[in-house]
C-alpha cells in the first residue's frame, strides 16, 4: 500500500509539472529543491500568474477528469467468485446455461415497467462542451442500446436561443433538440431518457416543460455529485454570453456587468468567464413538496441523484426516497467527474466509492427488514468495464439493479466521431486501418446494426453512436461471461456473497467475507469436519 494516497502540486489535469520529476517531497508535492529563477512549472509556480484558473482541470470543454488520488480501498480489492456446481435462472443443464442466455435486463420503477436492456445508465451530461459536442453519439448509441441517459443540470440556461418569459421557460433549442434526438432511436420501449435539475433548472421551470412539451416521463432531483460538493461550473469566453448567463440569475465571476472587468476582459487580462450554479438546501418539506409537484405535472418517474456527502446526507437520501416513493436513487461516489469540477475538491473530497456504497448497503437494508419501500439503486464512481460493474452490482445486492457510468461512454462515443472524422480525411491511423477503411469494417456490430435498420437508417448513424453502441455490446458479452461463471443467469440472482474482498481492510469497510473465509462452513460439510 503507497504511504501517500495523494499526488499534490502537479497533474496532467491542472497542466503543470514538477521541475524535479524524480525528487518530489510526499507529503507537499513540491520539488525537492525550489530553485530561485524557476519559471514556475508546478501548480504554485502557475498559480503565482494564473491564480483562480488553476483550481480546475484544462483545456476547458476538450477534457473529461476524474481523481488521480488512490484511495485505501476500491473495487481492485474483491474478486468475482465462479462455481462449478449449479445455475440460477436457468435450468442447470450444459446445453442451455450458455453464457448468451444470460438475461441483462432491468425492470424498474414503483410500477417495474421501466425497462433497460442493460444494468447501467448514464447519470447526468450537463451544459459543458464536452456533452454538447458529444450529444449525437451519446443519445442516439443509448437509445439504440436501450439503456438510460440523464440530461445534466443547465442545458436551457446555458441556451442562448432559449425563451424565458417571467423567469419561466417556455421554448428552447439545445433540450428539445437532445430529448428528442434519444426519442427518435429508442427501441421496443427501452431505456429512458432523464431531464435533471438544479436550482437554477427549478426556478426556471425546466422539468415542467420537459414533460408538458417534449413528452418526457422521467425526471430527477439532483442534491450533487461525486466530483464536488458545489454546483456546476462552466468556462465562457463570450462576454455577451457570460452577461445573458448573469442576468439568468447565475453567479458569473468576475461579474460581467462591471465597467472595469468589461475593460479587462477586452484588454486580454483574462479570456474566461466562470458561470457557477448554486449549491442547494435541502429540507424534508421542500423535498416534498418538489416530488408532489412533478408528480401533478406528469411525471410518471421522479428519481433522485446524490453525490459523496457525509453519512448523514445519505441517510437523508435513503429515507426521503422510501417516504416519498422515488423510482431510483443513484448514489456517486468521489473521484468522478465529466466537467469542471475543482481539481483538489475532486481529489480530496467526499466518500470513495467502495466506502460510499458500503454504507448505502447497510442504510437501505435496514429499510429493507422493516419492510418498508425502497427504491431500485444506482451507483456511480468510477465504473467502466464489466468486472467493476459486475461487483457493484454484487456489493449492493439485491437493492442496486444499475451501475452509473458517465467518463467511459464519453470515451467510447468520442473515439467513434474521432474514427469518423478521420475516415471523411482519408488519414485513419494506423492501429484502426488494419481492420478496415469504412465503418462496416471497423464497427464490429455494423453488420448487426445494419440488418436491425436497414441500410437507410444505418447510413444515418453517426460514428460517435457506433462507437458508444460498440462499447455496451462489449460490456454486455463481457458480463453475461462473468455471470455464467458464477452461475448467475439473470441480474436479481447476483449476491453478496458472488464477491469476495482481498484484504481485510475491503472486508471490514464493505462486509465482504474475506477470501479465505469464504464457503466456510459448506467446506467443512464437504470435508466432513
Amino acid at each position: 500500500m503507497p504511504l501517500t494516497f495523494s499526488k499534490i502540486n502537479a497533474s496532467a489535469a491542472t497542466l503543470t509539472k514538477n521541475r524535479t520529476e524524480g525528487s518530489v517531497v510526499p507529503a507537499s508535492g513540491m520539488c525537492v529543491t525550489c530553485v530561485d529563477g524557476c519559471i514556475g512549472m508546478c501548480e504554485i509556480g502557475k498559480s503565482a500568474y494564473r491564480g483562480h484558473e488553476v483550481i480546475y482541470p484544462q483545456p476547458f470543454g476538450m477534457v473529461t477528469t476524474a481523481a488521480e488520488k488512490t484511495y485505501p480501498v476500491d473495487y481492485s480489492h474483491f474478486n468475482i467468485m465462479g462455481t462449478a456446481v449449479g445455475a440460477y435462472g436457468i435450468e442447470a443443464d450444459s446445453d442451455k446455461a450458455i453464457f448468451p442466455a444470460v438475461n441483462l435486463v432491468v425492470f424498474l420503477g414503483h410500477d417495474n415497467n421501466l425497462k433497460f436492456r442493460y444494468p447501467w445508465i448514464i447519470p447526468g451530461i450537463g451544459s459543458t462542451n464536452i456533452a454538447k459536442n458529444n450529444w449525437e453519439g451519446l443519445a442516439i448509441g443509448s437509445a439504440l442500446a436501450g439503456t438510460g441517459l440523464t440530461i445534466g443540470e443547465n442545458v436551457v440556461g446555458m441556451d442562448t436561443e432559449a425563451v424565458i418569459e417571467n423567469g419561466r421557460v417556455v421554448d428552447t433549442v439545445d433540450l428539445k433538440h437532445r430529448v428528442k434526438l434519444y426519442q427518435q432511436y429508442q427501441k421496443d420501449g427501452y431505456g429512458a431518457i432523464i431531464v435533471q435539475a438544479n436550482v437554477e433548472d427549478t426556478r426556471l421551470g425546466v422539468q415542467e416543460y420537459a414533460i408538458e412539451k417534449l413528452g418526457v416521463k422521467c425526471v430527477e432531483l439532483k442534491w450533487g455529485q461525486g466530483a464536488k460538493d458545489i454546483g456546476g461550473e462552466v468556462k465562457i469566453r463570450d462576454l455577451a454570453k457570460a452577461q445573458m448567463l448573469y442576468e439568468r440569475g447565475y453567479v458569473v465571476l468576475p461579474n460581467p456587468m462591471d465597467p472595469n472587468v468589461i475593460k479587462a476582459f477586452e484588454r486580454g487580462a483574462f479570456k474566461e468567464f466562470e458561470r457557477h450554479s448554486r449549491v442547494g438546501m435541502v429540507s424534508e418539506e421542500s423535498f416534498a413538496q418538489r416530488v408532489e409537484q412533478l408528480r401533478r405535472a406528469g411525471a410518471q418517474y421522479v428519481f433522485l441523484k446524490t453525490g459523496a456527502y457525509r453519512p448523514v446526507d445519505l441517510a437523508r437520501a435513503v429515507a426521503f426516497a422510501s417516504r416519498y416513493k422515488i423510482d431510483l436513487l443513484t448514489v456517486d461516489g468521489a473521484g468522478g467527474g465529466t466537467g469542471m469540477s475543482p481539481w483538489r475538491m475532486m481529489n480530496e473530497w467526499g466518500i470513495p466509492p467502495v466506502h460510499l456504497h458500503s454504507l448505502l448497503y447497510q442504510y437501505v437494508k435496514r429499510f429493507a427488514d422493516k419492510g418498508e419501500y425502497v427504491p431500485a439503486i444506482a451507483i456511480a464512481g468510477g465504473f467502466i468495464l464489466e468486472d467493476q460493474i459486475f461487483k457493484g452490482l454484487a456489493i449492493g445486492a439485491p437493492f442496486v439493479k444499475l451501475v452509473g457510468m458517465a467518463r467511459a461512454p464519453i470515451a467510447a462515443a468520442m473515439v467513434g466521431k474521432t474514427i469518423g472524422r478521420k475516415m471523411d480525411e482519408h488519414q485513419i491511423p494506423v492501429y484502426v486501418e488494419r481492420f478496415g477503411s469504412s465503418k462496416d469494417e471497423i464497427f464490429v456490430t455494423a453488420s448487426a446494426l445494419r440488418q436491425e435498420l436497414g441500410d437507410e437508417e444505418f447510413e444515418k448513424l453517426p460514428t460517435g453512436a457506433l462507437g458508444l453502441y460498440t462499447y455496451y455490446e462489449r460490456l454486455a458479452q463481457g458480463l453475461r461471461q462473468l455471470m455464467a461463471g458464477s452461475r448467475k443467469f439473470s441480474l436479481e440472482h447476483i449476491a453478496r456473497d458472488d464477491i469476495a474482498a482481498l484484504t481485510h481492510e475491503a472486508q471490514q469497510v464493505s462486509g465482504i467475507q474475506y477470501v479465505m473465509n469464504v464457503d466456510q462452513g459448506k467446506v467443512e460439510r464437504i470435508l466432513g469436519g
